[in-house]
C-alpha cells in the first residue's frame, strides 16, 4: 500500500472577498504524478504552497509525513544573487564526485546543453546576480532535480524551457521514483509525465485518473451528464477531445475509458478546422502573395543567422517553427514584419522580401506593449474598433470577444494598470485580432495563458481565414493550430519537417551526438557482426532442428557481446572519473557512455527476439 506523503483535510482559503479553495480535502501518495490545471487566479499557485506549508489555510490543516524530503519550485526563485552556479547547483562537491555521477551529468545537459554550461560566460563558475530571469530559473530547477526527493511541487516548470529542454524533463520526471505535483499550462507535457490531475474550479478541486487527455474526455464527460449551463465551455472541451482522438490517438494509451464512449460523445463534432475552405477564404482575402523570400540572409547585429533562404509564406498557410534558442526564429519574423511595415523598403542584409500588396499583419511578441494604466480593459480593444469580423460570417463587439478570452462583464471595467501578466497578454492579444489581420505572426503566445484561455484562443484561430506562423515551446499548442512544422536547426537553414516535432527532436539529437567524436564499435549492431535489421517472415512454422541450434549459437554470441559492452562501460565509468576536472573529456566521455547503452540496448532486443523463437 502506497505510503500518504501529504494530507489536505477540510482546507479554505480567501483572498479578499474571494474564496480560492473551500474546505478541499485531497492526499499525495508514494508514487504519485499529479498535474493541476484550471483558470488562472482559481488557486493553482495556493493550493501548491499550501501542501509545501509555503502558507499556510485560513481554516483546515495540512499534515505532511514525517522526514519528508520536499523540493519546491515556485515561481520566485531563492537563489543567492552574489554566488555561482557552481555553488548553488554542486553545492561542495568535488570536481571528481560529481563529474562521476550519472544523475548530475544528465541533469545538467538536459537543462544547458552540456557539462560546461554553453551559453553562460564562465560555465559553472557564472556569478548569478546578472542572469535573465529565465537563466536563473533554470539553475533553481537543476538545483531541485540533482537532490533527492520523496517529493517534487513544480510550478510552471516548462516555462523559459525550449521543446528539447521540455522533452528532456518529461522523460526525466518519468524516471524519477519521487512523487510529483506540477502546475503547467503545458498540455504535451501533462500527457508525458502525469497519471492523475487535479482541476481546481470555483473554490473546488475536481479529481481525474489519466493524464490531460483523459482528463479532457472525463471533463466533458461530467459537464455532459451534469448538464451544466455552460454548455460554451464544454462544446470547447469536446472539440479538444476530438481532435485528441483524431489527430493524435497514441496520446491516450491508457485504457481507463471506453474508447466507444469517447467516439459517441465526438460523433458529431466535425474536425477542429476545415482547411481546403479556410484556404479558399484566404487566397480570396490575400491574393496569391503573402511573403516571398528570394535568397534572404538575416543577421543579428554581425551573427549571421539565415544564408541564401528562398521561402514561401502562402495564402492559409499554417506554420510551426521551432528551433534552438539563438537560430533565429524571432529575427526571421522581425526581417518578414519590417518589409511588411515599410511597405517592402526595408530588406535584409542579403536578397529580398517580396510582400503581398493585401497583406495586414499582426505581430504579437514577446513584450508586453504598455498602456495607460487607468484605460479599462474594453476601452483599450475598442481603442481599435467596436466589432471584429472573424471570418466565414463570425462577426463579434469588443466586448463579446472580451468574454470569448476571460474578461467577464465586470473585469472589462478592471483599470489595465491592475491586470496580471497573464492578462496583459490576453488583452494585447485581442487587441490584435480587433485589427482584422490577415497574417499572423504570434511569438510564444501562450506565454501566461491558462488552459481555458488557450483553448478559447485555438478555437477562435479554428475559423480565422488567414496565413501565420507560430513559434512556440508549446508542443500542444502548435501542434494544435498548424499545418506544417518548419525548423532552424542552428545551421543557418530553414527545413520543413514532414513528421513534425518528433523529427525535430530526432534531428537534434543527431546533430548533439555528431558534434561529439565517439570512439566507434568494431563488432557493434552496425557493423557485419551485428544482430542486423532484416524483415520478419509472416508466416507460421516450426524451425528444423539446425535452424534450433543456429539460433541457441546466435544468442550465446549476443551474451558474450553484452559481457564485453558492460566492461566497456565500467572502464568508461572509471575514465570519466580519473578526467573529472576536464569538462570536455567528460563530455566526450559521457557521449561514448550513451552510445554503448544505446548499443547494448539493440543487442538486448535481439537477444529477445532470438530467445522467444528457441
Amino acid at each position: 500500500m502506497a505510503v500518504n506523503l501529504v494530507n489536505v483535510e477540510a482546507v479554505s482559503k480567501v483572498y479578499g472577498t474571494r474564496a480560492l479553495l473551500d474546505t478541499v480535502s485531497l492526499g499525495v501518495s508514494e508514487g504519485d504524478r499529479i498535474g493541476i490545471v484550471g483558470r488562472n487566479g482559481d488557486g493553482k499557485t495556493t493550493l501548491v504552497r499550501l501542501l509545501a506549508k509555503l502558507e499556510e489555510p485560513d481554516t483546515g490543516r495540512v499534515t505532511q509525513s514525517g522526514g519528508l524530503r520536499l523540493g519546491v519550485l515556485t515561481q520566485h526563485d531563492s537563489l543567492d544573487p552574489g554566488a555561482t552556479v557552481r555553488h548553488e547547483v554542486i553545492g561542495d562537491l568535488a570536481d571528481h564526485e560529481w563529474a562521476g555521477n550519472a544523475k548530475i551529468r544528465d541533469v545538467l545537459t538536459g537543462l544547458f546543453g552540456g557539462l560546461d554550461l554553453p551559453g553562460f560566460p564562465q560555465g559553472l563558475d557564472t556569478v548569478i546576480a546578472p542572469l535573465s530571469g529565465g537563466e536563473r530559473r533554470r539553475i533553481a530547477l537543476a538545483k531541485l532535480l540533482i537532490a533527492e526527493q520523496d517529493l517534487i511541487v513544480l510550478d510552471e516548470p516548462t516555462n523559459h524551457l525550449d521543446v528539447e529542454g521540455i522533452a528532456w524533463l518529461a522523460g526525466h520526471l518519468r524516471g524519477r521514483r519521487s512523487a510529483l505535483v506540477c502546475v503547467t499550462h503545458d498540455r504535451w507535457f501533462l500527457d508525458q509525465v502525469c497519471t492523475r490531475m487535479w482541476d481546481v474550479q470555483r473554490g473546488a478541486v475536481y479529481e481525474y485518473e489519466g493524464g490531460y487527455s483523459d482528463y479532457v474526455f472525463a471533463r466533458a464527460e461530467r459537464e455532459r451528464i451534469a448538464a451544466t449551463e455552460e454548455a460554451k465551455r464544454q462544446n470547447l472541451m469536446r472539440k479538444e477531445l476530438a481532435w485528441l482522438r483524431r489527430g493524435a490517438p497514441a496520446r491516450t494509451s491508457k485504457p481507463r475509458y471506453r474508447i466507444e464512449a469517447a467516439n459517441e460523445l465526438i460523433a458529431d463534432v466535425p474536425p477542429p478546422r476545415d482547411t481546403s475552405e479556410l484556404m479558399k477564404f484566404a487566397g480570396a482575402r490575400l491574393g496569391k502573395t503573402v511573403f516571398d523570400m528570394e535568397d534572404v540572409t538575416v543577421q543579428a547585429g554581425p551573427k549571421v543567422l539565415l544564408k541564401h533562404l528562398t521561402w514561401q509564406l502562402g495564402p492559409g498557410d499554417r506554420i510551426g517553427l521551432v528551433g534552438v534558442n539563438g537560430a533565429g526564429k524571432t529575427s526571421l519574423l522581425r526581417a518578414l514584419t519590417e518589409a511588411a511595415v515599410s511597405d517592402g523598403e526595408t530588406q535584409p542584409a542579403a536578397g529580398r522580401i517580396v510582400v503581398g500588396r493585401t497583406v495586414r499583419l499582426a505581430y504579437l511578441s514577446q513584450d508586453v506593449i504598455e498602456l495607460p494604466p487607468g484605460l479599462r480593459v474594453l476601452e483599450a480593444v475598442q481603442q481599435i474598433r467596436d466589432r471584429v469580423d472573424l471570418g466565414k460570417g463570425r462577426e463579434m463587439t469588443a466586448g463579446q470577444l472580451c468574454e470569448q478570452f476571460g474578461f467577464g462583464k465586470e473585469k472589462q471595467w478592471t483599470p489595465v494598470g491592475d491586470l496580471s501578466g497573464g492578462e496583459r497578454r490576453r488583452l494585447q492579444l485581442l487587441r490584435l485580432l480587433m485589427d482584422e489581420p490577415n497574417v499572423l505572426f504570434l511569438d510564444e503566445p501562450t506565454n501566461d495563458l491558462d488552459i481555458e484561455t488557450l483553448t478559447q484562443l485555438e478555437d477562435l484561430l479554428d475559423g480565422w481565414p488567414g496565413s501565420m506562423v507560430v513559434i512556440s515551446h508549446d508542443r500542444f499548442f502548435l501542434e494544435r493550430t498548424t499545418d506544417r512544422t518548419y525548423a532552424l536547426l542552428g545551421d543557418a537553414t530553414l527545413r520543413m519537417l514532414p513528421r513534425g516535432i518528433d523529427e525535430y527532436l530526432e534531428r537534434r539529437r543527431a546533430m548533439v551526438e555528431a558534434a561529439v567524436p565517439a570512439a566507434a564499435s568494431a563488432s557493434g549492431p552496425g557493423s557485419g557482426a551485428g544482430p542486423g535489421t532484416g524483415s520478419a517472415d509472416p508466416a507460421v512454422r516450426v524451425k528444423s532442428a539446425g535452424e534450433q541450434r543456429a539460433a541457441q549459437k546466435e544468442l550465446q554470441r549476443i551474451e558474450r557481446q553484452l559481457d564485453k559492452l558492460s566492461a566497456k562501460e565500467a572502464s568508461l565509468l572509471d575514465r570519466i572519473a580519473e578526467n573529472a576536472t576536464d569538462f570536455e573529456r567528460v563530455a566526450k566521455l559521457d557521449a561514448e557512455l550513451r552510445e554503448l547503452a544505446g548499443e547494448r540496448e539493440e543487442w538486448e532486443m535481439r537477444w529477445l527476439e532470438l530467445a522467444e523463437d528457441a
